[in-house]
């Protein structure tokens, strides 16, 4: 069993790690063959730390050939194999979690208290939930519902998925993606964002280190337009399952409807905070300032509308900017850093693009700008907050993506909710009170696959993630995901034993 080691104290070595290839195919490393290069850059300080071949479309070939060899074999095997190899995995994944929390930081700027304490224990949990979850694919109970047969329910993998993951979570995207598909017997080809491909690769190599069959989990490192496309067209391509912007997800569906493909689609959102005048106003003021700056504010359900009653709006205000202002920006592996850059300086610079026009029609209360000095070589931007925009406006209805609040002000609890479901999004929200009956209103009435109480981003593996309208269909994590990747099969059987049928009468002959 290959061992890859333990990453340096002070960087993961990436170029020695992936020195191979950035591709991973039928159970090893190999170079893309696009005739292109990309760079993995750190963007805490703008150093490249990987270049690497990126996939072409005979890469994307040879990897779903190689899913498609390992489908049998793997569609056959007993849930309790299953569940063996994917306990395996878990445990391999834990042994490798410092590995996988320097990665996962150097490649996305994250801080390593993130990663260490939430990207990678999530995605251990999530291999240990689907290890347990392979083994319960039941179908409805056998029944004789027509009186002349008995009727059971299979349910059956779909055959290769073809899944493209984002670069804000690279890790525990691959995860959401691949646990669920394998557990369900499916073989997996996953295309992760060309600026994040490095703890996808390590994950798949962990999975051949467990034990999981060759050509069962295959990632190729390419452009969304040439491996991403061709991925998704690909006619021994049973699903796909896609995470990204409502932009990129309406492509990706234009493209897999041409070959009739199974479609999950987990796309943007622009989640509302609404905070009630009866709220614990430092819970709401503290909740909101964790859950808008998580992973730098690059988290599709990131708070990124907070609604506050008249009453509390500005001492809310007030507060949540004073709590903003405490944030520690700088080097993501140093024990005192909070928040880390951006993904990159384009994203950087797309944020500071949002807040620069809402000074026009909004108050910037804070932040607003990039750092000076040292970190000014990273992708770096203070916490912001901005209020008074008028709910129409750009920074309330378009998904920014960065480290930014914004504050409105509302009058009733119809008005607030109806602000709430004032957008096309609809992933996540939450609403802060100590009400129970306005509480459950809240979660009766918002428009969004999950809605937290006083409280704001937690998630489990038990429980599903997905959207509402245009955030997209379908769920990750938990049971329901399996709803995703088997299909449906009705199996009927006569217990008559009698040739002529009644039935057989409205199509030949008399009774």
């Amino acid at each position: 069993m290959h061992n890859p080691g333990i990453a340096t104290p002070d960087r993961f070595p990436a170029e020695e790690r992936f020195a191979e290839g950035a591709q991973y195919i039928a159970g090893r490393l190999t170079r893309g063959t696009s005739g292109r290069t990309h760079a993995v850059v750190d963007p805490a300080s703008g150093e490249e730390v990987l270049t690497y071949e990126l996939a072409g479309t005979a890469d994307v070939d040879r990897a779903v050939a190689a899913a498609r060899a390992a489908f049998p074999g793997w569609a056959g095997a007993t849930p309790g194999e299953r569940s063996d190899a994917l306990h395996r995995f878990a445990a391999v994944l834990a042994d490798r979690a410092e590995d996988f929390a320097r990665a996962e930081s150097l490649q996305c700027g994250k801080p390593l208290k993130l990663t260490r304490e939430f990207d990678v224990p999530g995605t251990i949990d999530n291999a240990a939930f689907f290890a347990g979850a392979a083994r319960h694919l039941q179908g409805q109970s056998a029944g004789e519902y027509s009186g002349d047969h008995t009727s059971y329910i299979r349910r059956e993998p779909i055959g290769v998925v073809g899944s493209i993951a984002p670069w804000n979570y690279p890790l525990q995207m691959a995860a959401w993606k691949i646990l669920p598909a394998i557990a369900a017997g499916n073989t997996i080809v996953l295309k992760p964002a060309e600026l994040t491909p490095l703890t996808s690769l390590l994950f798949a190599r962990a999975a051949t280190d467990a034990g999981i069959p060759d050509g069962v989990i295959n990632i190729v490192t390419g452009t969304g337009r040439e491996a991403g496309e061709h991925l998704v067209g690909h006619p021994d391509v049973a699903m796909t399952s896609f995470t990204g912007s409502t932009a990129v997800g309406k492509r990706v569906a234009e493209v897999a409807t041409a070959t009739v493909k199974r479609l999950h689609l987990e796309l943007g959102g622009k989640a509302p905070f609404v905070v009630f005048d009866d709220a614990d106003l430092e819970a709401a003021a503290q909740g909101a300032v964790a859950g808008s700056l998580i992973n730098t504010g690059q988290d599709c359900t990131a708070a990124t509308r907070a609604y506050v009653q008249r009453p509390l709006y500005d001492a809310f205000v007030a507060r949540t900017a004073a709590l903003m202002e405490t944030v520690r920006l700088g080097d993501p592996f140093a024990a005192g850093t909070d928040l880390g850059p951006l993904i990159s300086h384009v994203q950087r610079d797309r944020v500071a693009g949002f807040v620069d026009r809402a000074r026009a029609y909004a108050r910037v209360v804070t932040g607003g700008e990039a750092p000076e000095g040292e970190l000014a070589k990273g992708a770096y931007y203070r916490p912001t907050l901005i209020a008074d925009a008028a709910q129409d406006s750009e920074v309330v209805q378009s998904e920014i993506f960065g480290p930014v609040l914004v504050v409105l002000p509302f009058d009733t609890d119809d008005e607030g909710l109806a602000l709430a479901n004032d957008t096309p999004y609809g992933l996540a929200a939450s609403a802060w009170s100590r009400d129970v009956y306005r509480a459950n209103r809240a979660t009766r009435e918002i428009k969004a696959g999950c809605v937290w109480i006083n409280d704001h981003i937690p998630i489990i593996s038990e429980m599903p993630h997905g959207g509402y309208k245009s955030s997209g269909y379908g769920k990750d994590m938990s049971a329901y995901s399996f709803e995703e990747y088997t299909q449906i099969k009705h199996v009927m059987f006569d217990n008559t034993a009698v040739a002529a049928k009644d039935w057989h009468r409205t199509v030949f002959g008399d009774r």
